[in-house]
């Protein structure tokens, strides 16, 4: 198979009744005591008529807070990868509770490079990370394209920028139609809401951002998602053209297909 385009993506089109059908449909969220926003991204439409794979790949975010209940039903998905996308000092102010639980646990930051001057505004942010840290997120998903990489389980602190970009663009690799990407990663929100969790207080401390963290970086607009993928694509033709320029190859891609659809 080629590359992905618009084209291949799954052919039939979801009103907003059937995107919230599939992205609330029951088995996505995991709720778990001490983490706020652990889901499976199985069940969504892809290229083929097929589907993605149900606990093959989970998103999460910090996991330092997981008891050990909660670790044993991970244990029990036979998970192979922990994928940790935050900064060094990220994991040493919130050490993750499941490291040793998979065969491989690997850190990749994705924020890298000179980020004192970058706004504290999710667009930009998210274009700084598209445009500055493609490699990096080539080398999240090439993990997670490995041979035994799956079942696998990605996180940041939130759960929603790093982890959201990253399975954001392996769903849009799988062919998952763009409006199921974007209300995927709105998702979020509801898990996050600033008003109605505790959640943002473990976060303001687990990330070192205090008060910085706001409400609206921890908001997760569909459009903004949209926008990330338009990004993408205007630069290489196609989110597969994306990541072969960072580090991924054909045979890469088309294992991770493999693995993930049914």
């Amino acid at each position: 198979m080629s590359q992905i385009t618009d084209a291949d993506q799954a052919a039939t089109s979801f009103d907003a009744d059937a995107v919230r059908e599939l992205i609330f449909v029951q088995g996505r969220r995991l709720k778990l005591e001490g983490v706020f926003n652990l889901r499976d991204v199985g069940g969504y439409p892809a290229i083929g008529g097929r589907t993605t794979r149900w606990c093959a790949l989970l998103r999460s975010d910090a996991l330092h807070r997981l008891d050990p209940a909660g670790g044993a039903v991970l244990a029990g998905l036979g998970l192979r990868s922990v994928l940790d996308l935050r900064t060094a000092a990220e994991a040493e102010i919130a050490p993750s509770a499941l490291d040793g639980l998979a065969d491989r646990t690997t850190r990749i930051s994705l924020l890298t490079g000179d980020l004192a001057a970058l706004p504290l505004e999710l667009d930009a942010i998210y274009r700084y990370m598209i445009d500055e840290c493609g490699d990096s997120i080539g080398e999240a998903i090439k993990a997670l394209s490995e041979g035994g990489a799956l079942p696998a389980l990605v996180h940041c602190s939130a759960g929603k920028d790093r982890t959201g970009i990253v399975v954001a663009l392996v769903l849009a690799v799988l062919g998952v139609p763009d409006e199921v990407i974007a209300a995927d990663y709105e998702l979020s929100a509801v898990y996050l809401d600033a008003e109605h969790t505790p959640a943002i207080a473990q976060l303001q401390a687990s990330t070192g951002l205090g008060s910085e963290l706001t409400g609206s970086l921890l908001s997760s607009p569909a459009a903004l998602m949209l926008d990330v993928l338009g990004w993408v694509r205007a630069g290489d033709g196609s989110v597969d053209g994306y990541l072969f320029d960072h580090g991924l190859a054909r045979a890469d891609l088309e294992r991770l297909r493999a693995a993930m659809l049914v």
